[in-house]
């Protein structure tokens, strides 16, 4: 999958007390870059200095077949998907939070090299974990 980055920011979901402001800033950012496009735009998670406790890349990108890519997710990649329940205000980091639940009971082996939110045209919310 050829991504093109639209902007990111360097985080970390502990240690980062304007976290959900930045997050908040590089989506508005992003939507103003878009235009009203009808793509599927993406929330792409990686260069992990660790785990999900330490910093980590976060880029607003959209597919692009047409140029470079600024951003190459492997297509032969693991994955397992968790859908979002869109019908709740923090849906989102819900599911996040039932990663870190599972990783931390053992039962989820993440990769820690790209892991994305696919944000689809239609309103639906899937969150791709990398597996090793």
């Amino acid at each position: 999958m050829k991504l093109k980055i639209m902007n990111s920011i360097r985080t970390n979901n502990f240690n980062d007390e304007h976290l959900m402001q930045k997050i908040t800033d590089l989506w508005q950012e992003a939507s103003g870059l878009l235009d009203n496009q009808k793509v599927i735009t993406y929330a792409v998670y990686h260069n992990y200095e660790s785990d999900y406790k330490g910093d980590y890349s976060l880029s607003i990108t959209v597919e692009d077949d047409a140029g470079e890519p600024s951003l190459k997710i492997l297509n032969n990649a693991k994955y397992e998907i968790f859908n979002v329940d869109t019908t709740k205000e923090h849906g989102v980091y819900d599911t996040w939070k039932e990663i870190w639940a599972r990783e931390e009971a053992g039962t989820l082996e993440r990769a820690y090299s790209f892991d994305f939110e696919k944000y689809s045209p239609n309103g639906e919310i899937e969150v791709y974990i990398a597996l090793r």
